[in-house]
């Protein structure tokens, strides 16, 4: 992990201070922590049998490229230090294929397809086929206006779909494209820039300080390497490196020059290893598609009870002739089916999500945000995350040795460090002084030895200008330094130096110890007069600015964070005092050996639950908790910057890759945040509660108008043998849709608390709206028809029988106002004229109220079985609309006073009741249920790619932008074991 993370204290003896004599005084140590090395094997067999193909050299029962000596390397690659040549680089590229994995390209036309294939649009294609096939009885042409009103219809709403999800694709791929990355390689033995997806086993490549590893490679040339590999596994520092070992494609050359001979590429690295042991059909189904199935669900159960009504009281009572009966059916099936519903809430989602890249988070899947509104629990990595991922000297924990001051050990400290091509220590020491100019100023420099993996400390000779004296400074691993040092090195020192190093271990800070000494003479290379303990400096990574604040408000908004890292138990703590989020952490290794015995938890999900984070974890781990913690039934976020993070963000309902991280991460994120911090994930939360409730007014809304259509004309029908005209219900949906559609920059206000589907409510405001609104049409036709009271009171002409043209008409007024009316008391949670809405929608609607009044004047169709009505009449149907909107309120107020208010209460106390027998606060929601048609809702497409992968089509690995999160270079020791034990080949 680290070159000065230390553990202080003696081996054996359990005292501090030793009696034996000085000649036989045990070495202290100071241990160091780093990763065990591999030593160099050998082929396991003959290796002239080995062909240069990637069955054979990925095959690890035959070779292992990673840990063979590099001589070998070189002879089943054959190749050598020269590199290759043009002609044969493009032959193997012919061979092992592209330096990358190939994405998916989604085809336009069955994407757009997919808009249509749902069961809400089933029964609009239904209602198509039988409008085009079926109505032809009774000597009739068939219903060719209705045929093309509908699929009219569809393709608008499929179009409005497929043009917002493209834009985002496109955006995305945008966004890939400008990150792809270059590679130095040798050909023709010249050193050239070409694409990294050139690359080909056997290249000699070659980078620096600063460029990220193209491939998986053995260096053959190494120069004071450090690979950063925080973003492969969560550490804070660097790896040393040096000639023999293996790079993987993705880390970062921190410091130095290194040359290696490239052993894999694309689909044959790690990287590409593991993305052959995932299933390629991801065929799950997202949080919103289960919610749209039972929403869906819902108003086909209540289509389907009124049209097999129809039927049997149409033609078995009523012996209604075939075309008669089928028109009405069609009534019920085209008003009854919220067909705008998916593109309705794609347009709400597409909308919200530009709002929301205003504060710096582009949204790449786009129902995310549907479910960031219901987030109960924040997961978050620490490296990069809640911290800056950029070492720091604490000055408030310095320790001073001797008559050095704090500043005077920093200055010195940063004598001892490198001013250009620093490493992550030199840059964090320089950085402490304010002012970098500071760390030559005074001085000239006479010999430096910058920091190298056997030595692990750097040293500084210089001459200092005020008074012409040599002297020399060093710093570096506590245990080497101490052992340098010969001035003023008493016991006690050492003992107060290794409480010292104990106490920064325990806190969780790196210890990094300081000495000095002068140099007689104008020799610099002459011996100093013994080196000088003179300070201990702290190294911790410290918490971003914003991230404390961000910490408070989502508790404020009802979301609990959790720290979950890779890094150790004593940093995680120290970190989460520091932040506020509190220090009631564990070790990974409870997640498998579970809550102590007698302990406070009786069980591992009670103390996740309870537990302010995890340290030391791996990948695997950040999985098991997120999975965990949604079968408690939590809506989970995860926050992360590493590819180490990428199975966790992708098992979340919401990942969220911060500012500056890796590929790996922001393929598998939800929502990628492109400013530092975490300030943006509260912007985020609280818009997309505004997105939710835009779309729980208008699912409220929908339903309600699918009751009122399929009630109300079946009443009609069944009471006065009303047929309405099928056109006319397709002119009610074509300007509900154009309206509701403003819904998606509405005006309202989110709520504090997280968000969740509860359909029972949802189904039960509908039911009540849409009753009421039925009664409100049913009762104008049993005035119109069976009293004269209009005509007494008004003068107008009274239709004469439920088949008259003019009836059609004013029905149709009084359905087409009221219907869109409604969405005024959905959308406001008290009256609805305390809420004022968007001038959008405000807008649409009295232009879709305009169209209809046109309409109800002037439209004399008589294929559609409609006649104009006088003024009077649309007066008349104008006022009778404004009395009924008017209790629509008093309705909501008393919905929510009665059953409402005992649903809560009984789900409050099944909730209660839960946690009472478990002893977990557990938060399932309705939202959470899943619906034995969810699955239809996801695109059905993925069955022709099924299809043509078992019939040999596409061999290579296909793997979707999004779904790149699972495939980082070093993803998990559970992978590498696996792959071990399943050597991964390329078909043939």
């Amino acid at each position: 992990m680290s070159n000065v993370e230390k553990e202080a204290g003696p081996q054996g003896d359990d005292s501090p201070v030793s009696t034996t004599p000085p000649d036989a005084k045990k070495k202290r140590e100071y241990k160091d922590f780093g990763h065990d090395e591999q030593k160099p094997t050998h082929a396991n067999v003959d290796m002239s049998m080995i062909e240069l193909k990637a069955e054979d050299l990925y095959d690890k029962e035959k070779v292992d490229l990673e840990t063979i000596v590099v001589e070998d390397v070189f002879k089943l690659l054959q190749c050598d230090e020269n590199g290759l040549t043009t002609d044969e680089a493009n032959r193997r590229l012919e061979i092992f294929g592209p330096n990358k994995l190939e994405q998916e390209e989604q085809n336009a036309f069955l994407q757009f397809l997919s808009f249509m294939w749902n069961p809400l649009s089933w029964v609009m294609e239904g209602a198509a086929l039988v409008a085009i096939a079926l109505s032809n009885g009774g000597g009739l042409p068939p219903d060719w206006q209705d045929f093309v009103g509908i699929i009219l219809l569809l393709f608008i709403n499929s179009t409005i779909g497929f043009h917002e999800e493209r834009n985002a694709g496109n955006a995305v791929k945008a966004l890939m494209d400008s990150l792809a990355p270059k590679a130095k390689v040798k050909r023709n033995g010249q050193w050239q820039e070409i694409e990294s997806a050139n690359l080909v086993p056997g290249d000699m490549i070659s980078f620096k300080i600063g460029d990220i590893v193209p491939a998986d490679c053995r260096l053959t040339e190494a120069i004071n390497v450090s690979i950063d590999q925080a973003a492969l596994t969560g550490e804070s520092l660097p790896q040393s490196k040096k000639e023999g070992d293996q790079c993987f494609s993705g880390s970062t050359c921190k410091q130095g020059e290194a040359e290696g001979v490239v052993i894999s590429t694309g689909v044959n690295t790690f990287f590409g290893r593991a993305a052959s042991l995932v299933g390629q059909d991801d065929d799950t189904t997202g949080h919103l598609q289960k919610i749209l199935a039972q929403i869906g669900s819902f108003c086909l159960v209540s289509i389907g009870i009124f049209v097999v009504a129809e039927i049997l009281v149409l033609y078995a009572g009523f012996r209604y002739s075939y075309r008669d009966g089928l028109n009405n059916i069609l009534v019920l099936l085209i008003g009854g089916i919220p067909i705008a519903m998916p593109t309705v809430l794609s347009v709400t989602l597409a909308v919200g999500a530009q709002q929301l890249a205003k504060h710096k988070a582009i949204v790449t899947r786009i129902t995310a945000i549907e479910e960031l509104a219901g987030v109960t629990i924040l997961c978050s990595d620490k490296t990069g995350t809640l911290t800056t991922n950029k070492l720091t000297i604490d000055k408030q924990t310095i320790r001073t040795y001797g008559p050095f001051s704090a500043d005077d050990v920093i200055l010195l400290a940063a004598y001892a460090s490198r001013t250009e091509n620093q490493d992550a220590i030199d840059a964090s020491v320089v950085s402490a002084l304010g002012d970098a100019s500071r760390a030559r100023a005074g001085i000239k420099l006479l010999d430096f030895k910058p920091f190298n993996p056997v030595d692990k400390r750097t040293e500084i000779t210089y001459r200092e200008e005020s008074s012409g004296k040599i002297k020399r400074v060093t710093k570096g691993m506590t245990g080497i330094i101490i052992e340098l040092c010969t001035r003023n090195k008493t016991e006690e020192l050492e003992n107060t130096l290794e409480a010292d190093v104990e106490e920064f271990a325990s806190r969780g800070l790196r210890a990094l110890a300081v000495a000095y000494e002068e140099v007689e003479g104008d020799d610099a290379e002459a011996e100093g007069n013994g080196f000088e303990l003179i300070g201990l400096l702290a190294i911790f990574d410290p918490p971003r600015e914003d991230t404390k604040q961000t910490i408070d408000d989502a508790l404020a908004l009802g979301v609990k964070v959790k720290m979950v890292t890779g890094d150790q138990l004593a940093i995680a703590k120290e970190t989460g005092r520091r932040l506020g989020l509190g220090d009631h952490m564990y070790p990974a290794k409870v997640l498998k050996d579970g809550p102590a015995p007698g302990g406070k938890h009786m069980t591992l999900d009670e103390m996740i639950l309870d537990a302010d984070g995890f340290a030391g974890v791996f990948p695997e781990h950040k999985y098991e908790i997120v999975k965990r913690l949604q079968g408690l039934g939590h809506l989970c976020a995860m926050t992360g910057d590493g590819a180490n993070d990428a199975p966790a963000l992708s098992r979340a309902n919401v990942g969220i890759a911060v500012e500056g991280a890796t590929d790996a991460a922001r393929g598998a994120a939800d929502i990628v945040l492109t400013e530092p911090g975490l300030s943006t994930i509260v912007h985020a939360i609280r818009g997309s509660r505004i997105i939710f409730q835009r779309m729980r007014n208008y699912s409220i809304y929908a339903c309600a108008v699918t009751i009122r259509i399929v009630v109300c004309f079946a009443i009609l029908a069944f009471a006065f043998r009303f047929n309405f005209p099928p056109f006319m219900v397709l002119i009610i949906a074509l300007l509900n849709d154009g309206t509701i559609m403003t819904l998606s920059v509405d005006r309202v206000l989110p709520s504090m608390t997280p968000d969740s589907w509860d359909l029972a409510e949802i189904f039960s405001y509908a039911i009540a709206y849409g009753l009421y609104l039925t009664a409100s049409t049913v009762a104008l036709v049993a005035i119109i028809l069976k009293t004269s009271f209009f005509h007494d009171k008004f003068g107008v002409t009274l239709p004469t029988s439920s088949s008259d043209y003019e009836l059609h008409m004013i029905v149709y007024l009084q359905v087409a106002i009221i219907s869109q009316a409604l969405i005024f008391v959905t959308r406001s949670h008290g009256f609805f004229f305390m809420e004022r809405p968007s001038y959008a929608l405000m807008g649409a609607f009295c232009l879709a109220q305009l169209v209809s009044s046109i309409i109800a004047a002037y439209a004399d169709w008589g294929f559609t079985q409609i006649h104009s009505i006088s003024g009077g009449w649309i007066g008349i149907v104008w006022v009778w609309n404004i009395l009924w909107f008017i209790p629509l309120d008093w309705i909501k107020f008393a919905m929510k006073a009665t059953i409402i208010k005992k649903m809560r209460e009984r789900h409050s106390r099944a909730v209660a009741a839960a946690a009472a027998e478990t002893g977990l606060q557990i938060t399932r929601t309705q939202s959470r249920a899943a619906s034995i048609h969810e699955s239809m809702y996801s695109n059905r497409v993925s069955f022709i790619r099924r299809a043509a992968r078992k019939v040999g089509f596409g061999t290579k690995i296909m793997v979707k932008p999004e779904e790149l999160q699972r495939f980082s270079s070093i993803q998990a020791q559970r992978t590498g074991a696996t792959l071990a034990r399943n050597p991964s080949r390329t078909p043939a």
